[in-house]
């Protein structure tokens, strides 16, 4: 229920008690293609798939211990922060952000994560 990955890396790996998971982007599963409107549309496919993956990995969003996330336009941050917050609830895994020139297939936001498993 994920988008498979675009290049040569796993979408997750499970090292000890902790699942990796690469950078997830704004893509439809099915499609492969890039979710259609802003920060705010694009967040939310890019946790809703971040949790599909944590899911497949026998973990969850409480389960978060880092995220790492990347967004094209700082400007943004607001928007993208009220989803994420809604996303996480009362959960606050520690978190950086970073504006960034260009992400793949030129999407707004990108978010990696480090969670337990079971």
């Amino acid at each position: 229920d994920a988008p498979a990955a675009i290049g040569p890396y796993s979408q997750a790996i499970k090292a000890g008690p902790f699942v990796y998971l690469s950078g997830v982007i704004p893509v439809h599963p099915e499609s492969g293609e890039v979710v259609e409107g802003g920060i705010e549309e694009q967040t939310k496919k890019v946790l809703s798939n971040m949790k599909n993956v944590l899911q497949a990995a026998g973990s969850s969003p409480s389960q978060v211990v880092k995220t790492s996330c990347f967004v094209k336009n700082m400007n943004d941050f607001a928007k993208f922060n009220a989803v994420y917050g809604e996303f996480f609830g009362t959960h606050k895994p520690a978190r950086s952000t970073v504006e960034v020139a260009r992400l793949p297939k030129d999407v707004l936001i990108e978010i990696e994560c480090i969670a337990t498993h079971a």
